[in-house]
């Protein structure tokens, strides 16, 4: 892996009507790249209170902004946030990687291939793109800069549990994030599970 450098920008107090979070900007800064994450922190994370209920969730300007029924990467996000103030501690990492990595306008032309009848990871690849291009180095390095060495990962996506483990981080309970599907995503779901190995 190419070098790299975690640079936290700022941090502040965060009200929000799931409850009241510290929120922080980071840089993941490699040679020619720099990526960007804000992460939500809620409650101590001492060690002898246990690992924390960590959610990393991938930017999703369709659905969590214009609330899209054509994912459940919104309710998703709700749900940690409740899960995560219901435990009152954790963290969750916000990533900017649209589109499993192949960015906004990209997705769109996914989307117009979608409804062409590709599935999602079908339209990624006619487009030239691998069916999902993420890299979890960044918040691995967040979970770093927190002195978070275990996590109770929210998640339905092995890959996340596999990119933390290579990087040092244990995972001791990947703990699942089920939203019912609606008629708008069943294929969607559908393609995540048989395609890209998600566990529901």
């Amino acid at each position: 892996m190419a070098e790299f450098e975690l640079r936290k920008i700022a941090d502040a107090d965060f009200p929000s009507r799931f409850g009241r979070f510290r929120i922080y900007g980071f840089e993941g800064i490699r040679p020619n790249e720099i990526e960007e994450a804000v992460v939500l922190k809620l409650g101590d994370f001492s060690a002898e209170l246990g690992p924390p209920l960590v959610r990393i969730h991938s930017q999703c300007l369709t659905g969590d902004v214009f609330h899209s029924l054509r994912c459940d990467c919104r309710s998703q996000l709700e749900l940690a946030m409740d899960q995560i103030v219901e435990e009152g501690r954790g963290l969750l990492i916000y990533e900017h990687q649209e589109g499993r990595g192949i960015g906004l306008l990209n997705k769109l032309r996914a989307y117009e291939l979608q409804d062409q009848g590709l599935d999602t990871v079908e339209a990624n690849e006619k487009l030239g793109f691998e069916a999902d291009l993420r890299d979890y180095a960044l918040p691995a390095a967040i979970l770093q800069y927190f002195g978070v060495r275990a996590v109770r990962l929210l998640s339905n996506n092995p890959d996340k549990v596999a990119a933390l483990e290579k990087a040092g981080i244990r995972v001791v309970e990947r703990a699942p994030i089920i939203v019912p599907p609606l008629e708008t995503t069943v294929e969607y779901l559908r393609a995540k599970r048989d395609k890209l190995g998600h566990l529901f």
